[in-house]
């Protein structure tokens, strides 16, 4: 099966744990979102599958291969992380070009076409591109080396609400045309909600929730309407959280949802974002 398997991967920074015996398989053309706070371990996890880091036990292995020391199965792989991999004073229209020759099925008309989109200008040298661009930027390499796994760390740090909303539009194209595996680790659970199939979720080094996202927001639901209402309803309930806006009130429940609802309680899906901060808490 083609897939990215991680085995038993442990990995330790002195007396920090960063992995913990971690196990995980990253199927196909599957969108997953990896979901932690900070510190978690997420980073660590995908800098160790890309062979960046090295881990002090465990083995991962892509289409069945072994990584380590292996170009054809790391070839397979992409990350996009904090650093960005080229030489600062190279200007951003070469480091497409430079890039056909690490990655062969990089498409260089398709990144220059982005480029426009996002407005980024190719003419100007790395080093002097904002935070914003500057992630613009190693987000159409990521999108167009078309390998079969694209990992992405924070894909959207420093970009305004405009560029990623083109952003997400833009990955939900290229995956119905071109599907492979992406992996997105993000702290923006709300906006990747509707992206995601998969939700891997991370706490304290450790593997707390592997499974699809609609299998995990099946395990609750939301309450909303009047205040007294809901009050009523959940009084016996197990409360994620809640808000209230004036006389309204909305209730996130853990649990199956009682089969008569009373009237003037209307039931929703349960909200992805306030599900993790519960787990994580």
């Amino acid at each position: 099966m083609n897939c990215i398997e991680v085995k038993n991967i442990t990995k330790n920074y002195g007396r920090t744990c960063a992995l913990d015996n971690v196990s995980l398989c990253f199927e196909e053309n599957k969108i997953y979102g990896l979901l932690g706070r900070n510190g978690a371990g997420k980073s660590t996890l995908l800098n160790v599958i890309t062979n960046r880091i090295f881990a002090d036990s465990g083995e991962v292995f892509v289409d069945g291969q072994p990584i380590e020391g292996n170009d054809a199965a790391l070839g397979k792989l992409y990350l996009m992380s904090e650093k960005t991999n080229y030489p600062e004073k190279m200007k951003v229209k070469h480091a497409f070009s430079w890039s056909k020759n690490f990655y062969p099925g990089f498409d260089a008309a398709y990144a220059a076409s982005l480029a426009e989109k996002f407005e980024l200008d190719t003419n100007k040298m790395i080093k002097s591109l904002s935070t914003g661009y500057n992630s613009i930027f190693k987000l159409i390499i990521a999108l167009s080396v078309n390998t079969p796994y694209v990992l992405l760390d924070e894909p959207v740090l420093g970009l305004d609400a405009n560029h990623r909303e083109l952003f997400y539009r833009i990955l939900l194209e290229k995956y119905s045309e071109h599907p492979c595996t992406i992996i997105i680790s993000t702290h923006l659970i709300e906006e990747v909600s509707g992206l995601i199939e998969n939700v891997i979720i991370i706490k304290k080094s450790k593997i707390i929730k592997d499974e699809s996202c609609e299998e995990l927001l099946s395990q609750g639901y939301t309450v909303s309407g009047s205040a007294s209402n809901v009050d009523t309803y959940i009084s016996n309930q197990n409360v994620l959280g809640a808000d209230t806006i004036g006389g309204l009130k909305s209730a996130y429940i853990l649990g199956t949802r009682n089969t008569e609802i009373p009237e003037g309680i209307e039931i929703s899906k349960l909200d992805l974002q306030k599900l993790f901060i519960k787990l994580t808490n």
